[in-house]
């Protein structure tokens, strides 16, 4: 599977789509338009090995939500990014068995390696 989680409102997550050029050969799901199903979300995490890795800590909600003071768990994780979107760390791409999180430099060199 090839597959990519953005925020089509994102200019970040458009750059590196447009970089990366993945419109033509990848599944792409803006995450405001098409919520995160709870099986994509597990999917994710297996690949990743926990929900914290694919959470979002820079987020706005997270500030917002005084969460970085509290002590989170793998369940909350989920359960923050299954509630808003802006929880998850953007973009995420997978590449059959493989998964990509967030916008770093080097994970979007590691992509285009894996291309």
């Amino acid at each position: 599977m090839k597959k990519v989680y953005y925020l089509k409102t994102c200019s970040t997550c458009n750059r590196i789509l447009k970089e990366l050029n993945l419109a033509s050969t990848f599944i792409l799901q803006d995450i405001k338009t098409e919520e995160i199903t709870v099986k994509q979300l597990e999917q994710m995490k297996m690949l990743a090995g926990s929900y914290e890795a694919l959470f979002s800590k820079r987020s706005k909600l997270y500030k917002e939500m005084d969460l970085k003071n509290q002590k989170l768990e793998e369940r909350d994780y989920k359960h923050y990014i299954l509630e808003h979107y802006t929880f998850l760390s953007r973009p995420v791409i997978i590449i059959e068995d493989t998964i990509f999180i967030g916008n770093s430099k080097n994970n979007v060199e590691a992509v285009k390696k894996a291309l």
